[in-house]
This record gives C-alpha cells, structure tokens and sequence, in this order.
C-alpha cells in the first residue's frame, strides 16, 4: 500500500478538512480517488477521520489502497509523448482531453490513453526478446526498472497534476507512486516551474506585473471560482509578449496551484481568456474561439535525478491562426 508522509509548511488562514488539504494543497489524489483508494490517516501520530481539520506544523501520515478502478479500461487514443522513461512521461495534451476518469467520463480520458500506451510499450519489448532480437541498453534498464517499482508499487499513471479539459499543453505522469510522491513533493512546495500561454480580450494595464489573491469556489456557481477575501491564496505572474488593440498574447507563470486560477486572475484584472465560455463571454471577431490557454513549458526534477529538467511543446494550431488573423486586423488598421 502507497505511503506518504509530510509536515504541514503551508500557512492556512484557518484549519483546512485533512482530505481537502491532500487533494487541493498536496494534489496527491482526487477527491474522488480518495474515497475509491480507501484512504487512512493519522494526524501527529493519531488515527483520524479525513474530515479533522490541519494546521501549519501539523504531522500528517497518509495510506491508501493502490489498485486502479477494473471499470478503467485501456483505449487506444493517440498521445503526443515529449518524454517518457520507466518512472514518468511529458505529455502534450490536446483541447478537449479530460485528464482523470469521472462520472460521465469513464473513457476517453488522458488516464485511458497512458493505460493503453504502457501496456503496449511493454508488449513491444516482451516481442522483440522473443523475436531474440538484441535489446538495447534502455531496454533492459527500463525493464529492470518496471519490474522493481511494479513489484513495490502500481504501474498505472498517477497525474500529479492537472489541467482543465480544454487547457492544452504539458502535463507529466508517473508510472509508479515512489515517482508520484516525488513529484507531487516538488509541485507542492512550489518548486516546479510551469509557463503558460494565453490570448486575452483586452491589453493589461501593466505589461509585466503580479497577480496576487484569494480565490474561492463561487457559491453562486458551483463550477465557477472567484476572488474573494476568505479564499486561498493565489499568485500569478504575467507578462505581455504581443499586444493589438483589443487583445493581448500574455506568458503566464503560477506560482500557486488553484483550481481555475490563470481563468479567474485574467479576468479579475479585466483581459478574460479568449474563448473562456465560464469566466468570458464570446468574442464579436472570434466567435468560434475555444479556450487560449496553452501550457508551454514545465521545469522539474524527474525521479531518480538531481538536476532539472526543462519541457516545451510547440505553439498550438489554434494560437497560430487567431494570431495571423490579428496581425492581419492590425496592418488593415494601420
């Protein structure tokens, strides 16, 4: 059984649900996976229920049951890899993938579609042993790898992190939970660098500046956040790399994790997402626009590494073609 174990070196405003803290704050399982994976807990060496609330400084020992859902099948979607090894792989997600398996949403996920790429990876190489073709170096490595961390662990992905439906862009898996917990480590106390970009209605006041609030669920809409003073806190930082005249292409760095955050902070300073059907409205030139978020750039430290590693994908389609049509809009202006 996975195990996991930290002190709390947030600072919370106020005692924070333990099962909120590991799915928001640590984002080592869902909400939903907790209650699947039958996760327990002990709290500065005391059993405790998910619902006790945690503090700054506080213990917290955490078990869960490893085996994924039988009702999550592999399924062959195609996948652009940007890495992978035997601990974890990058991956360029597409606008539209769903990452974790969810109610109405049993398949076609990113999780399906890694099931299905590892199955077939370890097909590939069991063949061409017995074919006796010579395997190469990172093929017996990586066999030897799997064969370690599947006999002390699972080998199916676990996200450790997550990006909206329609975000598109990088996001890494691992491939065991020793790789999980490493990583998840690394996200949580901030020390992943991630880049995004976006085009947004409207041109920032500043060209370079710092977001800086608090952000809730907004009670009025339960699929919606929103600033608010008894939030959590969140810090974004943007900066302007192309202007028109009533939009703006931004690079954006989070520096906090919340759910929606670049969504909400974009629209709290008055340039909304193009294309943002919950925190925008649609746009009189680009009426057909989808979401123009795209994450570009991950920097992390993989498993069994020591020096980070730096990540990019390439400039979407979509972000292509609304860009030629601005510049386009602006030489007719001029």
């Amino acid at each position: 059984m996975p195990f996991f174990s930290c002190v709390i070196n947030d600072e919370l405003s106020a005692p924070l649900r333990l099962d909120r803290y590991v799915s928001e704050n640590l984002r080592l399982l869902s909400r939903s996976q907790i209650k699947v994976k039958l996760l327990k807990a002990k709290l500065n060496g005391k059993e405790v229920k998910l619902s006790r609330g945690v503090k700054h400084g506080d213990h917290i020992e955490l078990l869960w049951e490893d085996a994924h859902p039988s009702d999550i099948i592999p399924q062959d979607i195609p996948l652009e890899v940007v890495f992978e090894n035997s601990r974890c792989i990058v991956i360029n997600k597409a606008q539209g993938m769903v990452v974790h398996p969810g109610a109405g949403n049993r398949q076609g996920t990113l999780v399906n579609a890694l099931l299905f790429h590892k199955e077939q990876r370890t097909k590939n190489r069991e063949q061409r042993t017995e074919n006796k073709e010579q395997l190469t170096e990172i093929d017996v490595q990586t066999a030897l790898d799997e064969k370690l961390f599947t006999e002390s662990g699972s080998s199916r992905p676990g996200i450790v992190h997550r990006l909206d439906k329609d975000t598109s862009g990088l996001i890494i898996a691992a491939w065991d939970d020793e790789a999980l917990a490493f990583l998840a480590d690394q996200f949580k106390n901030r020390k992943v660098k991630k880049d995004y970009i976006a085009i947004v209605r409207g041109v920032p006041k500043e060209n370079k500046n710092r977001i800086e609030t608090y952000i809730k669920r907004d009670p009025k809409n339960r699929k919606r956040f929103a600033v608010s003073a008894d939030g959590r806190h969140a810090v974004t930082l943007y900066k302007v790399i192309k202007q028109w005249k009533n939009y703006s292409l931004i690079m954006l760095r989070p520096k906090t994790g919340r759910t929606h955050q670049l969504r909400v902070h974009l629209r709290h300073i008055g340039c909304p997402i193009l294309g943002d059907p919950i925190y925008g409205s649609v746009d009189r030139i680009f009426p057909d626009a989808s979401l123009m978020l795209h994450s570009k750039r991950l920097a992390v430290i993989l498993p069994g590494e020591i020096n980070e590693r730096n990540f990019s994908s390439v400039i979407p389609e979509r972000f292509i073609e609304i860009t030629a049509k601005l510049n386009k809009m602006g030489k007719a202006d001029g």
